[in-house]
């Protein structure tokens, strides 16, 4: 029980250290800002052009559609790349613990290391959950305003997707960050996943409009799964208004092949129960990663532990 309070205190305690940081929180939003500023500024355009490319001759379709296909494509790629860096940027209050020498504070207190390690990766997952949820709200409030076509079993699928994101990026941010230790490696591993996650991901740019070769290597990432995962869910009830509205089924795939809603690795294609499995059996080996890395640590810690000098005993014998 007396555990259980130091655990969630410290959950607590991580959690208010994040969002004191106002530099930290800001520098957490810049990936779905960025992104938000690219659709507005010039992407939706190029993205309504590239589906109106795979109508037939003269179909006419209402543009509230193709509105809200531009959106919730953006939606699907601000999620899932944002669920990984935005938790990135969340697990630095571990780092600067190390740096400022916080975490020394924790290691002399009456609370197992185990404990420790376990309050950084909970907050960490409560901080991106309500960041996520946040972004998620902005975004199905623009759908509306522009054209809404999901359904009930769409939005709670898209609730599911971006918590299987989150997790993974939970997970992976807590795994790598346990490795660094210093302020270069800090700024550099942030640096590096908010540059280079959306592309390999391919959340900033389809990866069918890459060549062959490399899209047969982004297919074997996990991360290419968790985003595809959320373009179907996203996008399935304005596929399925299209279909309705009498655009052919070959301009459907095209469309879902275009823009990653099907994946395909060396000529197979990818169902969506696989992604999961994919994506879920990635998640799961992170977890049991993060479970030894936390038990070893724990076994190593107490190794080292200096046995206490007996002060009444040496006085006795003096």
């Amino acid at each position: 029980m007396m555990e259980t309070k130091k655990f969630i205190s410290l959950i607590g305690r991580n959690t208010k250290t994040y969002f004191k940081d106002k530099f930290l929180f800001f520098t957490s939003l810049l990936t779905p800002l960025m992104l938000l500023i690219l659709f507005f500024t010039f992407l939706r355009n190029v993205y309504i052009d590239s589906f109106k490319a795979a109508f037939p001759p003269d179909f006419a379709i209402d543009n509230r559609l193709l509105n809200g296909m531009a959106g919730a494509w953006l939606l699907s790629s601000v999620i899932s790349v944002s669920s990984v860096t935005v938790a990135f940027c969340a697990n630095m209050v571990v780092v600067d613990d190390k740096i400022h020498k916080a975490i020394n504070d924790f290691k002399v207190a009456p609370v197992g290391s185990t404990t420790i390690s376990l309050s950084y990766f909970v907050s960490n997952f409560f901080v991106v959950t309500l960041v996520m949820l946040c972004v998620l709200a902005l975004g199905f409030i623009y759908l509306a305003a522009v054209g809404w076509y999901i359904t009930v079993g769409d939005f709670f699928m898209i609730l599911l997707g971006c918590l299987c994101n989150i997790l993974f990026g939970s997970l992976l941010s807590t795994i790598i960050l346990s490795f660094v230790n210093s302020q270069g490696m800090q700024s550099a591993v942030a640096t590096l996943i908010s540059a280079l996650y959306g592309f390999i991901s391919g959340a900033y740019m389809p990866i069918s409009s890459f060549a062959t070769g490399l899209q047969n290597f982004l297919g074997l990432l996990p991360g290419t799964y968790g985003t595809s995962i959320m373009r179907n869910h996203c996008m399935s009830g304005y596929l399925s208004a299209m279909s309705s509205a009498g655009l052919p089924d070959d301009a459907i795939k095209a469309i879902r092949d275009g823009f990653d809603a099907n994946i395909y690795v060396f000529g197979n294609s990818i169902s969506l129960p696989a992604m999961y499995g994919i994506f879920l059996g990635t998640t799961a080996a992170l977890l049991v990663i993060f479970v030894l890395l936390v038990f070893f640590k724990d076994k190593i810690s107490f190794k080292f532990i200096k046995k206490p000098i007996n002060l009444k005993k040496n006085s006795e014998t003096a």
